[in-house]
């Protein structure tokens, strides 16, 4: 009997631009791999910002420009942080805490999920106006 299939079977929306959705397929097949995970979720929305048009400086900056353009919530820029954080222990091998859990990967992946869901599904399903 099979109880689970890991990862689950899922799929990344095909209105999502290439580079993204591999990031971001990338990010879920590998959650049972959190640092590999982990890396993967912060870049899918680090091409999500670039796409966007923010293509200067760092991911940092990218996300404070992303909150000044109006493109993020300020808690969403939190929640990009944190990712953009945690994907830089094992991006650079940090001595203290160089690895990330299935948890920290999880929770990694359902935002940048949910971004890709506030910045390219949901608008695609937006009703044309009445002109």
């Amino acid at each position: 009997m099979v109880v689970q299939i890991y990862p689950d079977l899922w799929e990344v929306d095909e209105i999502v631009p290439d580079k993204i959705r591999s990031y971001l397929s990338q990010a879920h097949q590998t959650l049972a791999a959190p640092d590999a995970s982990v890396v993967m979720s912060a870049s899918s929305i680090d091409a999500m910002l670039k796409d966007s048009g923010l293509t200067e400086g760092s991911l940092y900056a990218r996300i404070e420009e992303a909150v000044a353009a109006g493109l993020l919530t300020q808690k969403m820029a939190d929640w990009a942080h944190r990712v953009r954080l945690d994907a830089n222990n094992p991006r650079h091998a940090d001595q203290e805490t160089p690895h990330m859990t299935r948890e920290d990967a999880r929770r990694a992946f359902d935002f940048a999920n949910a971004l890709t869901e506030y910045l390219y599904i949901l608008p695609s399903r937006m009703p044309p106006e009445d002109g």
